[in-house]
């Protein structure tokens, strides 16, 4: 089963209809920031974005992180892919809860081009580990287009695989850990999860796709209905799967782990949670995915936010929207590590 059985064309008689209207709050904070940031990511800029985007986010220290006491944090060096370097993996945790936890291996957004395993942390502490007693682990995988595919799911799978054959250093509970991320980083762990199933390594309990990059071809109605609209748009869009896939841009045969919207089968995988929004480039990418995990006798939990762009949550982290969707995730996460006789081992390579 195809993830998108018929996607939609540039050709095709269907006129492209308006764009849904933005949530006010979010409306609102887009009228603050001004028109610069919707300036689209472009081959000629991607250099000059990509220092802006590191200077305009300082990384947390790890004191940063530990929040005068209340997390466990801590940095370490692990073996990456073969033939690649060592990865840097961030471990955090709610201080003094004794027993391993389970854990949430995270993966960070950033269009594949920018962010890192730090910035992260503090929203993912103080909303996620610091509620249900989780831990948190955040790998450093390297960033295109200084490295192409396969490289950052690689170096994903490789921390993964570690983390799992090192859980009782790391104080985690090896049956329940969970692989999430957010736009590039739900991409990646959309194809992590694929990866992991295919190649027989560590099992996730769950996966948390929150707006994910799933879908290198740009060609699904909200791409095009969403162009210069989304703060992540069509032009960004094609860009970042330039600059992750090179050569192999818009090949036939691309495999699922570069996209996973590339799947044919998407049986066996681990109960799913996705959520885009609706005024999102992503909208129907994330739709068609959900859709094709209940095809192939999966679970998945979908929401389309009214309203909401592509990072809404960062953009206006106390709008009533923002709130109500991390409510949702964090709902989705307790039902999930509630204990449960069929929540299987995760096996280790």
């Amino acid at each position: 089963m195809t993830v998108d059985d018929a996607p939609w064309e540039p050709h095709s008689p269907q006129p492209i209809g308006a764009a849904p209207p933005l949530d006010p709050e979010l409306s609102a904070v887009l009228a603050e920031l001004g028109d610069e940031v919707r300036t689209p990511l472009t081959p000629e800029n991607l250099a000059a974005r990509q220092q802006q985007d590191a200077a305009a986010r300082p990384r947390p220290t790890l004191r940063d992180l530990r929040a005068d006491g209340r997390f466990e944090v801590a940095e370490l060096r692990v073996p990456g892919a073969p033939g690649g370097p060592d990865l840097t993996l961030v471990s955090a945790r709610p201080a003094g809860i004794a027993g391993p936890l389970p854990a949430l291996y995270y993966l960070h957004g950033g269009g594949m081009i920018s962010g890192d395993a730090w910035s992260v942390l503090p929203r993912l502490l103080r909303n996620v580990a610091l509620p249900l007693e989780l831990a948190v682990l955040s790998v450093e995988y390297r960033l295109a287009p200084q490295t192409r595919y396969p490289g950052p799911v690689e170096d994903c799978y490789a921390g993964l695989a570690w983390a799992a054959s090192h859980a009782t250093r790391l104080g985690i509970d090896a049956h329940r850990i969970i692989v999430g991320g957010k736009s590039a980083g739900g991409g990646l762990a959309a194809a992590l999860a694929l990866l992991t199933r295919d190649r027989g390594g560590p099992t996730p309990i769950g996966q948390l796709l929150v707006c994910p990059m799933l879908d290198d071809r740009n060609t699904t109605y909200s791409s095009h209905q969403m162009a210069g609209i989304d703060l992540w748009d069509r032009t960004s869009n094609a860009t970042a799967w330039q600059a992750l896939l090179g050569d192999r841009y818009g090949a036939a045969d691309l495999p699922p782990y570069a996209a996973p919207a590339r799947a044919t089968d998407l049986s066996g995988l681990p109960p799913t949670y996705i959520e885009v929004g609706s005024v999102e480039t992503f909208r129907d990418e994330g739709v068609a995915y959900a859709n094709a995990l209940w095809r192939a006798g999966g679970q998945a939990e979908l929401h389309v936010w009214p309203g909401a762009c592509h990072g809404y949550d960062t953009l206006a982290p106390r709008a009533a929207l923002s709130q109500d969707a991390q409510h949702a995730r964090t709902r989705w996460l307790r039902r999930l590590l509630a204990p449960s006789d069929t929540n299987g081992p995760l096996a280790t390579p």
